[in-house]
């Protein structure tokens, strides 16, 4: 669905987004992330076509953004952090015009009806917009992306002053949707609740792309324990397993937290060694490095590889 290669953006000197190529499939929700001034917003205006890049190619649903503006912007619902709205009219009005804008096909009273109810605006209808709340506009700026049907969105920072509540009805309508999504946010959990993998984008360079567990590393195994027993005895019972890279312990009221980074799965030596010094696991548990974790790791990695 859309098709990103060798992407390059440069102002002068400075180049904002430097050789990137990434893929999305239909269907697909991606959690684009990045630090302030990564480059995620350039990058979705070269998306959008609302600026031209200075090299490389983008193809959305087989149109060449370069080539097929119009075809290629057809199929892009936008939605940027500042929803587009002209706050003198009223939302009916104001999705009419966007339907005239776009040229929209569709049957215009079912259609602009079918997304009213879709974003939950159904009754909303008459009110001027410069009288909708924060979360109000959001869906309002969600429903005018959503006019002409476009297979393609383009979400930047959308869930950005709404409430928890708000946050939670905004993704459900979003991951029901079924359309190729670009999701671009600073929150991460909510990424990793809605996007089936993410792109992390740094000093506009793809610094990293996968699932959550793809990203974490095939190779990691890191573990957590409670076990009820002394400290000293669990220690010298563990450090015994070579496997075992890294222990952490904390004692509290005559239970003992342990942590292990390890190189494999120690789970039948872990096992083995406590039964044979009689300490008792209370729980186990795999655990898998949070979404925020590999965020920074990967950027961190990336600044320590150029130096900057």
């Amino acid at each position: 669905m859309i098709e990103v290669s060798h992407l390059t953006k440069a102002y002068g000197a400075v180049r904002a987004v430097d050789d990137i190529s990434f893929s999305i499939a239909p269907g697909e929700i991606i959690g684009f992330l990045g630090p302030n001034g990564a480059g995620k917003s350039t990058t979705m205006n070269m998306l959008t076509g609302y600026i031209s890049a200075t090299s490389g190619s983008i193809t959305i649903d087989g149109h060449d953004v370069l080539e097929s503006p119009m075809e290629a912007k057809k199929c892009i619902g936008y939605l940027p952090e500042l929803p587009p709205l002209y706050l003198e009219m009223t939302l009916d009005e104001y999705l009419e015009f966007v339907y005239d804008l776009k040229g929209a096909s569709q049957p215009r009273k079912k259609h602009l009806e079918g997304i009213k109810e879709l974003t939950n605006l159904g009754h909303m209808g008459g009110r001027l917009l410069r009288n909708f709340s924060k979360g109000y506009r959001q869906r309002a700026g969600l429903a005018q992306a959503l006019v002409g049907d476009p297979p393609v969105l383009i979400l930047d920072e959308p869930t950005i002053g709404l409430d928890p509540a708000q946050i939670i009805e905004f993704r459900n309508v979003v991951s029901g949707l079924g359309k190729t999504t670009i999701f671009s946010t600073h929150i991460l959990s909510e990424a990793s609740a809605i996007c089936s993998r993410m792109l992390i984008i740094n000093r506009g360079k793809l610094i990293a792309a996968g699932s959550r567990e793809e990203m974490s590393g095939e190779n990691e195994f890191r573990y957590t324990l409670q076990l009820s027993g002394d400290a000293d005895k669990v220690r010298t019972a563990l450090e015994g397993i070579e496997d075992i890279l890294e222990l952490q312990m904390e004692e509290k009221d005559n239970t003992v937290y342990v942590s292990i980074n390890c190189n494999s799965d120690v789970r039948p030596a872990v096992c083995r060694a406590l039964a044979s010094a009689d300490v008792p696991i209370l729980m186990m548990k795999k655990a898998t490095p949070t979404l925020e974790e590999i965020f920074l790791r990967a950027v961190s990695g990336a600044e320590r590889r150029t130096g900057k």
